[in-house]
């Protein structure tokens, strides 16, 4: 394992499980000084730093990256990972639901930040990297809420790392597809065909399986670290293909002439 973020101080939201933690083992695997930043924080392995807060209370929040940038003696990197869904149409969700998916999906970020910049400032490696989803760019059922807090984050991502750039501070984001977290594998369970929805799940990535968190996880440590020096305003999509590529199904055959 490369040692690349050897001597680097980071702060990972939602970092007790799924990508967070998943982000969290890696920069720490990677030589970085690690913080998580939960809600439930207790029970991290070694050599995780764990900071109670609510992305939520920006008096949490300011309190925790405080205490978080005091024990690692400043930041060089965030990654704002916490997060949380929702499934419906524009009809199904209540105001009172789309105001919290948004308070903690966009409003988290923008509180995580706003307390860290000043730390970051004075890093010679300052980066952000945001958790967006494939949904801020395709448009997915039963996923409204979810999508439109995700097409905030991606806007803004490109809108930060305007504003940034001239204090040397990178902002980019990573769109996971379909991830196989507790989130995701909580909903599996829920659904009236477990084994059904997982294996639709995984027919709609061209690749035929979920994202792990590990490889989102490896995304977001690029972004992160030194190698990725001039990369800035950028969504690096994790999604088996699902985005970009338009892949026939197995059982089509080819067309024998070219269309005209």
């Amino acid at each position: 394992m490369s040692d690349d973020l050897n001597g680097l101080r980071a702060l990972v939201t939602g970092g007790a499980s799924g990508i967070g933690l998943a982000t969290a083992l890696l920069l720490a695997r990677r030589g970085a000084r690690v913080a998580v930043l939960d809600v439930t924080p207790g029970g991290l392995p070694e050599p995780l730093l764990p900071f109670k807060a609510d992305v939520c209370d920006d008096a949490s929040v300011r309190a925790a990256v405080e205490a978080a940038a005091a024990e690692l003696g400043g930041l060089d990197i965030v990654v704002n990972n916490a997060g949380i869904g929702a499934i419906g149409t524009v009809e199904d969700n209540p105001d009172e639901q789309w105001h919290r998916v948004l308070d903690v999906n966009v409003l988290g970020m923008v509180r995580t930040t706003r307390a860290a910049l000043p730390y970051l400032r004075r890093s010679a490696n300052a980066a952000i990297v945001n958790t967006c989803s494939i949904g801020a760019t395709a448009g997915l059922p039963q996923r409204a809420l979810y999508c439109a807090s995700k097409g905030a984050v991606l806007s803004l991502t490109l809108a930060m790392a305007a504003d940034h750039i001239h204090e040397g501070i990178r902002v980019n984001c990573v769109n996971p597809g379909t991830a196989d977290t507790p989130w995701v594998g909580r909903l599996l369970d829920a659904a009236d065909d477990p084994e059904g929805e997982r294996t639709a799940l995984n027919a709609r990535q061209p690749m035929g399986r979920l994202v792990t968190a590990e490889e989102v996880a490896a995304a977001i440590g690029y972004l992160a670290s030194p190698a990725a020096a001039s990369v800035t305003g950028a969504s690096l999509a994790v999604d088996g293909g699902m985005q970009g590529l338009r892949i026939r199904p197995p059982a089509t055959s080819a067309p024998t002439e070219e269309p005209t």
